[in-house]
């Protein structure tokens, strides 16, 4: 875990509020290495934290990891399995860390499938640090944009059957009250690690207007440098949201 850094010098105004990171590329890291793809998993552990104290020497308040998606249930069984139980340790491992540094633990993703002992780590993680201020970490687990959107629709339509809200009063501004998390603000900054250039249903409403900065490394391999570029690189966007300037 990295503990001292020295973050660029960005005027608060061109730094992003939000960061969404997919963490991308740790089978591959392992498979390059001749190790099991968990290798890969439990090495990208430690590059999250990093990931946390590096948002944190550049006063970002909130990042979003894709630790599991609801796609990821295709993979094998034995992957799975040990990616539902290493979500589980890493909060045990983890959330005293997270909570000794101001970190607010948020969960965002679907129940259904997900392991019981999985959803009481997570939110017990949540209560212990619910409140907290320095940064919030939102951990996408069992997440999946299109999954997030159309459950919110069918809430949208349960309320307009029992008569608790009408189509006309649903807007762009009020749309996100029906997400998994209504206090995640919007991205700003799309990251992601590993040479590929997707969103891979991540944060799609959320992403509408979010900078992609797409970088050519593992994230096994991946420092809180390669955040800092990313953030530099951000700061030097025409973020016009449709406009002009």
């Amino acid at each position: 875990m990295t503990e001292e850094l020295t973050p660029p010098n960005i005027p608060v105004e061109f730094r992003p509020r939000h960061i969404a990171l997919v963490m991308d590329g740790n089978g591959r890291w392992a498979e390059q290495r001749g190790l099991k793809r968990t290798e890969g998993h439990k090495r990208g552990e430690a590059v999250l934290l990093d990931m946390v104290a590096a948002c944190q020497a550049l006063d970002i308040p909130y990042l979003s990891a894709y630790a599991f998606s609801t796609e990821n249930w295709r993979r094998s069984a034995d992957e799975v399995r040990f990616l539902m139980g290493f979500n589980r340790d890493v909060l045990t491992r983890q959330k005293m860390w997270l909570h000794e540094r101001g970190v607010k633990v948020r969960w965002v993703g679907r129940r259904p499938r997900l392991w019981r002992s999985v959803l009481r780590e997570l939110e017990s993680a949540e209560e212990l640090t619910k409140n907290n201020t320095s940064m919030t970490l939102f951990m996408c687990v069992n997440y999946g944009g299109r999954a997030e959107i159309i459950d919110g629709v069918r809430e949208i339509v349960r309320k307009a059957q029992r008569g608790e809200i009408r189509p006309d009063d649903i807007t762009e501004k009020n749309f996100h009250t029906f997400l998994d998390e209504p206090t995640m603000p919007d991205v700003d900054l799309f990251l992601r690690p590993s040479g590929e250039k997707r969103t891979s249903n991540f944060l799609l409403w959320q992403s509408a207007y979010a900078e992609m900065v797409y970088q050519n490394k593992l994230f096994p391999d991946y420092t809180p440098q390669d955040l800092f570029d990313a953030v530099e690189e951000y700061a030097k966007r025409d973020r016009r949201f449709g406009g002009t300037k």
